[in-house]
């Protein structure tokens, strides 16, 4: 916070504090202490962050309320008092909806936190207010920089295109450094100095479209593959769908203006949908695990030694005591062992063991220290990456759909005190869009004219990730991977990838998602293609399904995967 007040100019500083899980961590906190429930570290980013605010005119505006954005909101005014620095604190209710589904079985069984996802409307009520900071529950990612766009340029509610425009640059930010060269595919290729990369602001135009940047001096950069990267992340089609506007991402085009500037425009918006995105969390259980390292020579023997030790007692059917094993054991074996290898990690194998159950006691120390005491009596070099330990709670989001106009969407003005939508109180009921639309998917655009086997001379086997980037993440259960041609290669490459990079060749690259459902969406003004993968992340990122629990590594594990490339398409 400081770095972006202290930087260089900004009218607003947007925050986005709310990831999935981080619902479920806020929901736990909240049945210790029902006065909390709200991001702590936005308090402490504020006990020097106001008075820089205020001193520049800087408005804020934050979803850090999480489950609880009154209690937020007076704790900032608390934090005002306390520092002497005055400030108009206003905050926006109504994303819990736990209620709404008839309580905490009307959303399944042991939901914990039921939270509508909200629109920018709230956020621009309160800004034209007066409001200097604007504290949220759970609304879009993207809202807090729509919601501030159409205070700061009175755009009505059907104006899809800016609203579209904002929402649209809202996504580049929302996930701050990854738009400035984090978590980028091509940093090494395009040698871009990320050792600190600065974070990234729009300056957006009343007619939605804008220019991403990033205060100068600060590290990173702001380039067309960086944005597209971020464009990609956790999308699925070319329909984005927020609660105000859908966005086409079929439509956004980028261009480079300059150094550390990319503009976004030609984006079109069209009606939300009728319905509000849910999030649900509830606890899913208890798991633990176990990581045997297996070195040297005989590893599949030595795997199945193990599995056979622990599956004779304690994670299997034949446990002792007579208790029931875990409800589900997983085992998972990667060969990161080299043969005749001159470190004795790199000749070293992981063999994971993860147990699942909903009691504490299946998955505990009946199941971590039964794997210590088989040390003397195991495989040859036995040892465990971590000591035995307890079991620990697992997490599950879900996605559910409510009507929006049932959702109380409301702004609570500065130091407003009243019943909502009475006059001169100091609520402001929020409507539902006036206009709707279902959202239905977009027909695949055609495709430019596929390369003629010959056109770019013999193929070579290599990395795809020679040709493209990549950037994934997750959505629930699902992850995204997003792939899209290096900048400094001809159309033909784009043409090249369209056509070679389809479900069932991804599928092939990527072994383990075969047996899932793939959709693949084309983005021609990207050159990119963007595949939906349902069911990865089993019960979504907090129930840790996999080794890569969020799909972070999907899009550098595929980029490593080698097929046959053309050798003219490369510099």
């Amino acid at each position: 916070m400081e770095e972006m007040l202290t930087g260089g100019r900004l009218d607003v500083l947007t925050g986005d504090y709310l990831a999935e899980l981080t619902m479920l961590i806020l929901g736990r906190d909240r049945l210790k202490d029902p006065s909390r429930g709200y991001a702590k570290t936005f308090l402490r980013q504020l006990e020097t962050g106001l008075g820089l605010a205020m001193d520049r005119g800087v408005r804020i505006v934050v979803n850090a309320g999480g489950l609880n954005p009154a209690g937020l909101a007076d704790a900032v005014r608390e934090l005002s008092e306390r520092t002497g620095v005055p400030a108009a604190v206003a905050h926006v209710e109504g994303d819990d909806v736990l209620a709404l589904g008839g309580g905490h079985g009307g959303w399944g069984e042991g939901v914990l936190t039921a939270n509508a996802y909200l629109g920018g409307g709230g956020i621009a009520e309160c800004l034209r207010a007066g409001a200097d900071i604007v504290v949220t529950g759970r609304v879009t990612d993207a809202a807090l920089v729509s919601g501030a766009a159409a205070a700061h340029f009175g755009w009505a509610g059907d104006d899809w295109d800016a609203l579209a425009g904002a929402v649209t640059a809202g996504h580049v930010l929302e996930c701050g450094a990854q738009a400035t060269g984090g978590n980028y595919a091509l940093f090494a290729r395009e040698n871009l100095d990320v050792t600190h990369p600065g974070f990234p602001l729009a300056e957006i135009a009343r007619d939605g479209s804008a220019v991403i940047t990033k205060h100068p001096g600060t590290g990173g950069a702001v380039t067309t593959g960086t944005v597209t990267a971020q464009l990609l992340y956790e999308t699925a089609g070319a329909r984005y769908a927020g609660p105000d506007v859908t966005a086409r991402l079929d439509s956004v085009s980028l261009s480079q203006e300059g150094p550390d500037r990319v503009r976004i425009d030609g984006v079109r918006g069209e009606a939300p949908p009728p319905r509000l995105k849910v999030g649900l969390t509830r606890l899913g259980g208890w798991r633990n695990e176990v990581t045997f390292v297996l070195t040297g020579l005989d590893i599949e023997a030595k795997a199945a030694l193990v599995r056979r030790q622990m599956e004779a007692g304690p994670a299997g059917p034949g446990r002792e005591g007579g208790g029931r094993p875990p409800a589900e054991v997983t085992w998972t074996l990667a060969r990161t062992d080299h043969a005749d290898a001159p470190v004795q990690e790199e000749a070293s194998a992981m063999l994971r063991m993860v147990v699942r159950d909903p009691s504490e006691e299946a998955v505990g120390r009946a199941v971590s220290g039964a794997a210590i005491e088989l040390a003397l009596a195991s495989f040859p070099g036995f040892h465990v990456t971590a000591p035995p330990g307890k079991g620990s709670p697992y997490g599950v989001f879900e996605a559910a759909w409510i009507d929006a106009d049932r959702v109380p969407h409301v702004a609570v003005l500065p130091d407003g005190l009243g019943s909502p939508s009475a006059e001169g109180s100091g609520k402001v009921d929020v409507p539902a869009p006036e206009k709707t639309q279902d959202l239905v998917p977009v027909e695949e655009p055609a495709l430019p004219e596929p390369l003629s086997s010959d056109a770019y001379g013999p193929v070579r086997r290599m990395p795809l990730g020679e040709l493209v980037g990549a950037r994934s993440g997750d959505k629930g259960g699902s992850a995204n991977v997003g792939v899209w041609v290096r900048g400094d290669l001809g159309e033909d490459a784009w043409r090249w990838l369209v056509h070679t990079l389809t479900v069932d060749e991804i599928c092939h690259l990527l072994p383990e998602i075969r047996h899932l459902s793939v959709t693949r969406h084309v983005l021609p003004n990207l050159r990119a293609v963007n595949f939906v993968v349902d069911g990865l992340l089993g019960e979504g990122v907090a129930s840790q399904a996999r080794f890569d629990p969020q799909a972070k590594a999907l899009g550098e594990w595929l980029r490593s995967r080698h097929t046959d490339i053309p050798e003219g398409l490369l510099p």
